[in-house]
């Protein structure tokens, strides 16, 4: 199975193709960003697909990373993989951005347990805990850092993901201390590609996983909006 994988929830902007049939990841690219997704995704993907020698009608799936994240950057990489998808009648998937940043961890068959935490701002997080094979200890939400920090209850953990030192900097002192921190801006993209594979077009829809509403919201009554600049 020939994946492209897209990724554009967090702090990179990031593309990979993978060939399963040979176990390997053909091409990737991953550029550290905060903002502008939007101007270099599709040169990335342009640039990753002619390293890997391999048309978009040849593929046979497209995965993309759904969030939680930015509001902003995981529409872009979502409205390039539909397109990409519609384009070439290929199938598309989404896979959210704590799963990505657990596997690497889960394959390593460790005993403890892997927290994923991302920055929600405002002393909250968005986090999920599952145990060492990858079993839900506690799913997916957002909520406030005392409330993540609970996770300890469940032994010393791995703590990966971009609020992995936020969570480690506050771990409470009477608990075992984290096993491993991986303060991670991005899941890795060559996983992204990997859980595309596993994953089935039914169960895993390639649409927005927020866990809250966005900070800024339009304005229910245009008439409120503010006014154009005078020409």
């Amino acid at each position: 199975m020939l994946i492209l994988a897209i990724d554009t929830a967090l702090d990179a902007c990031a593309a990979a193709v993978l060939d399963t049939n040979a176990n390997k990841i053909l091409a990737h690219e991953s550029l550290p960003m905060k903002r502008g997704h939007a101007e270099a995704l599709m040169p990335l993907i342009a640039r990753v697909m002619k390293a890997s020698g391999i048309a978009f009608d040849a593929l046979d799936r497209i995965a993309a990373t759904t969030g939680p994240g930015s509001f902003t950057g995981l529409r872009v990489g979502l409205s390039a993989a539909r397109g990409i998808a519609l384009a070439a009648n290929k199938p598309v998937v989404g896979l959210t951005t704590l799963t990505a940043y657990a596997a690497p961890v889960v394959s390593e068959n460790g005993e403890h347990p892997i927290v994923s935490a991302i920055d929600a701002r405002h002393d909250h997080v968005y986090f999920q805990v599952v145990s060492g094979d990858g079993g839900s200890l506690v799913k997916p939400k957002v909520a406030p850092i005392s409330e993540a920090l609970e996770a300890a209850r469940f032994g010393a953990p791995h703590l990966v993901g971009n609020a992995a030192t936020i969570l480690a900097d506050r771990w409470p002192k009477d608990s075992p201390p984290p096993f491993k921190v991986d303060p991670l801006p991005a899941p890795d993209i060559g996983w992204v590609a990997w859980l595309g594979a596993a994953v089935s077009p039914e169960n895993s829809p390639a649409r927005p996983y927020y866990l809250r509403a966005p900070d800024a919201k339009p304005p229910k009554d245009p008439l409120l909006s503010p006014a154009p600049p005078a020409p």
